[in-house]
Formats: C-alpha cells, sequence, structure tokens
C-alpha cells in the first residue's frame, strides 16, 4: 500500500468498547459525521462562493460605471476574489486540517456573509476589490475544507465518488446562479445581489454550528505564516503585472512586478522547505496524480474561467444584450456544466480522471472555436454551439478535479490536497481574466480581440488536454 493510498485512522470514529456481556455500546452521537448534512451544507456554501464570484460578469458594465473604474482596472473587479482564493486556499487547507476543518468552514461562511455585504456598500474600485478579495479568502476557508469534511463523512470509495460528484455539481450550479441572481436584481440595483448573497452564507453559517461533526488531522506546529504571506504577495505581483501589462509589456512597473513574483515565489519555495508544517508538502510534486490535478485546475483557470469571465460583458458592450440576456445565455453553458458534473460520475470505473479531464479540455477547445467570428457577427445565435460543447467539457472538468484532487494526496491531508489543486485553478482565473481583457482591449477592436482571445483559450485547452494525458502514472 503507498502513502497516498493509506486509510485516514486519525479522523475515524474510535472503536467502540464492549461491556462485560459482550455487548457493543452505543458511540456517542456526536463521533459519526452526518453524512447528508454535511453534504448539502458544503455544496450549498460552494455555490453561494461560487455565486459570489461570478455574480459581477454580468454586471460588471454597470458596477464599472457606479465606481468610475476604468477599462484597464476592469480586470480588478473580475479578479478580486479569484485573487482571495488563490493566495489562501493553501493556508485554509493545512489550518483546517490540522485545527478542524468544521471550524475552518464555519469561520469561512461566516467571513463570506459579512464581507459581500461590506461588498455592496463600496463606493471606489479599490474598496470594492479590496472587499472582493476578503470574498475570496472566506471562500477560500470554504471550498478547502468542504472536500475533507465530505472525506471523512464519506468513508468508502463508493460514497466518496457520489459526494465529490455532488459538490462538483455545486461548483457548476454556483457558477450558473450567479449571474442569474444578479442580472434580475441588477435593472433594480446591482449593490442588492451581494447583500442577498451575503445573507444566504451566513444562513448557512447558522445551520452548520448544528449538523457539522468535527474532524481534523493535526501535524503540530504553527500555521505556515510565512508561506502564507510570501506566496500571497507572489500572486497580488503576478496579477498587477499582468493587468498592467495591458498597456505596454516591456514598461518598468510590468518587468519589476514579474522579477518581485519570481523572488517571492523563490522565498515560498525555501520558507517551505524550512517549515516544520508547510502549506504544502513539496514532496508531492514528485507525485504524477499530484501534478495532474495541479495542471487541471491550473488550465481551467487559464483557459475556461478566464474567457467565460469577461465573455458576458464583452457581449454587453457588442451586442447590446442586457444583463438578464447575457445572464440567460451564460446559464446555458453553465447549466449544461451542472447537469454533466452531476451524471459524470457514471464514466467512474471506466475512464480514468485523466482522460476525463483531457475529453473535457478538448470539448471546450471545440467550443470555443465554432465561436469564432460571433462577436462581429451582430447575432449571439452564433454562440449556442459553443456554449453547449464547453458547457459539457467545463462539466466533466468539474466532476472529475475534485476527486482527483482528494485522491493525490494521503487521506490525512484531504483538504490540503483540495487547498492546492483550487489554488492552481484560481491562479489560471487570475491570469487567464486579465490577459482575456488585455487581448480583447489591444488587438485591434473587441471583435478583432475576441476572436485572438478564443484561440489562445483552445490552444491553453489542447495544452491543458496534453498535459493530463502526459502525467500518467508509471506502472
Amino acid at each position: 500500500m503507498t502513502p497516498l493510498d493509506r486509510p485516514d485512522t486519525r479522523t475515524q470514529p474510535a472503536p467502540r468498547p464492549a461491556d462485560p456481556a459482550g455487548a457493543v455500546q452505543a458511540a456517542p452521537a456526536a463521533a459519526a459525521p452526518r453524512a447528508t448534512p454535511t453534504l448539502v451544507l458544503t455544496s450549498a456554501a460552494t455555490a453561494v462562493a461560487l455565486m459570489t464570484y461570478t455574480a459581477p460578469m454580468v454586471t460588471l458594465p454597470d458596477t464599472a460605471a457606479a465606481l468610475h473604474t476604468s477599462v484597464s482596472a476592469q480586470a480588478w473587479l473580475l479578479n478580486g476574489t479569484p485573487l482571495g482564493l488563490a493566495a489562501l486556499l493553501l493556508v485554509a487547507g493545512s489550518l483546517a486540517d490540522d485545527y478542524g476543518r468544521r471550524r475552518i468552514f464555519l469561520a469561512g461562511t461566516l467571513a463570506l456573509g459579512l464581507t459581500t455585504a461590506l461588498g455592496a456598500l463600496a463606493g471606489s474600485t479599490w474598496l470594492f476589490t479590496l472587499a472582493r478579495v476578503a470574498q475570496g479568502a472566506a471562500s477560500a476557508a470554504i471550498l478547502a475544507s468542504s472536500l475533507g469534511l465530505i472525506v471523512h463523512a464519506f468513508p468508502t470509495p463508493r460514497g466518496r465518488l457520489r459526494a465529490t460528484g455532488v459538490w462538483g455539481a455545486f461548483v457548476s450550479g454556483g457558477i450558473a446562479a450567479g449571474p442569474l441572481l444578479a442580472g434580475a436584481i441588477a435593472g433594480w440595483n446591482w449593490r442588492m445581489a451581494y447583500a442577498v448573497l451575503g445573507a444566504a452564507a451566513l444562513a448557512v453559517a447558522l445551520l452548520g454550528t448544528r449538523a457539522l461533526t468535527e474532524s481534523r488531522a493535526p501535524r503540530g506546529g504553527r500555521p505556515d505564516f510565512a508561506g502564507a504571506l510570501t506566496f500571497g504577495l507572489a500572486l497580488v505581483s503576478l496579477v498587477a503585472a499582468l493587468t498592467l501589462g495591458r498597456d505596454g509589456w516591456l514598461r518598468a512597473p510590468v518587468g519589476l512586478l514579474l522579477a518581485a513574483f519570481l523572488v517571492l515565489m523563490a522565498a515560498f519555495v525555501a520558507v517551505e522547505r524550512r517549515s516544520a508544517t508547510p502549506m504544502i508538502d513539496l514532496g508531492l510534486l514528485r507525485h504524477r496524480r499530484f501534478l495532474a490535478s495541479s495542471a487541471g485546475g491550473l488550465f481551467t483557470g487559464l483557459a475556461v474561467i478566464g474567457l467565460f469571465s469577461f465573455l458576458p460583458a464583452l457581449l454587453q458592450l457588442t451586442l447590446g444584450m442586457s444583463a438578464m440576456d447575457t445572464a440567460w445565455l451564460f446559464l446555458l453553458w453553465s447549466g449544461l456544466s451542472f447537469t454533466v458534473a452531476l451524471q459524470a460520475r457514471r464514466l467512474a470505473g471506466r475512464v480514468p480522471h485523466r482522460r476525463q479531464l483531457a475529453l473535457g479540455f478538448a470539448l471546450h477547445a471545440a467550443g470555443v472555436l465554432t465561436m469564432l467570428g460571433a462577436i462581429g457577427s451582430g447575432s449571439w445565435l452564433r454562440l449556442l454551439p459553443g456554449f453547449v460543447l464547453s458547457g459539457v467539457g467545463s462539466g466533466l472538468l468539474n466532476a472529475a478535479l475534485p476527486l482527483l484532487a482528494v485522491e493525490s494526496v494521503p487521506a490525512t491531508r484531504t483538504a490540503m490536497g483540495s487547498g492546492a489543486q483550487q489554488t492552481f485553478r484560481y491562479i489560471g482565473s487570475c491570469a487567464g481574466v486579465a490577459l482575456t481583457i488585455a487581448l480583447v482591449t489591444t488587438t485591434g477592436g473587441p471583435a478583432h480581440g475576441a476572436n485572438v482571445a478564443i484561440v489562445v483559450s483552445a490552444v491553453l485547452a489542447a495544452l491543458g488536454a496534453a498535459s493530463v494525458l502526459a502525467l500518467r502514472e508509471r506502472a
């Protein structure tokens, strides 16, 4: 048995002692996790976190106008939450494993409720962006701890397969519902969407105090705050460089920020090597399954999330569609993603996770290539085949990624495995959004720029498919 296959003995209920007559005493009610409530609450919180993440996609023009945000700074309105996610997912996963997954989950849902409500009150671009970064940090606690809670509540492979499939479907469901909610409210007041989502997060936190069971896999030692600081600053430097690069990639500030990113990443690696309780075990980089999980998350963010995050705002700009119109169109893509992710567990045992990821990337690439020329055609109908194909591909990605994440690390480190894979996902998202906006706004007009961005997205998806297939495990 390899270390990656070893069961998590430290999070399982203790054996029930026998009484003198040979009967087995009943274990305390709190010792065993409540599987169904755990799945319901973690899925609901995940959906709310993703709704918060995607809500600005269809309200970006109204939000930018209300906050007087320039075109070059609009990437920050979209990238605030994924930046907070990417910076904190690893440390949130480590804290969840060490200090309690239920504790971190409840703290995350409470923080998401408060920071989302504060976002509704922001009066400037930077205040709104800071609120979005805080929302991302809170969402990191939710996403990283959710899979750890699920794995603890569903210890059998069959139960874990079903539960992670449902959780992955709610990732797609949250992505689908966020723009729809924001679009429905945008005609009245775009700020109200954040108030509603904040209240939903607080409701989940309240329910979770009674329904969830604590689990942990403590290692001892202090949290890796030095690793979190260097990694977070490195990501801020990278996203700032990609955002400022729109106005010229050879400018001194861009070069300095990229240099700072490289230096900070080197410092992060050095810190992790010396830490007794690192955010991420660098030894996992020797395991191909872990590398495949990380590559799958990275290219999902770069190729899929990067393009579709800005596409609704682009359609409003070029085709004159309303926020609600783009939300319904976006629902076609994300709704298919939700449905496919929910049913994709039937592929388990017949299609390896890596091949499922490769198929998802291939469908996305094929779908977006059918959208070439659609932005300049003046008709949204040209987009439908691409939305369908890419939606199916996204569903396959969202179903395979969470299961591969928890299987790519030792059973005692499931929250860290989830955090690592999603960190790469949102690093890719930050870079993908900034790259998409730069391509659309600087390469010969929105229609031509959209075609360039579509081709780049397809190429990145092809690279994602190739990378996960190349990282097959040795016999």
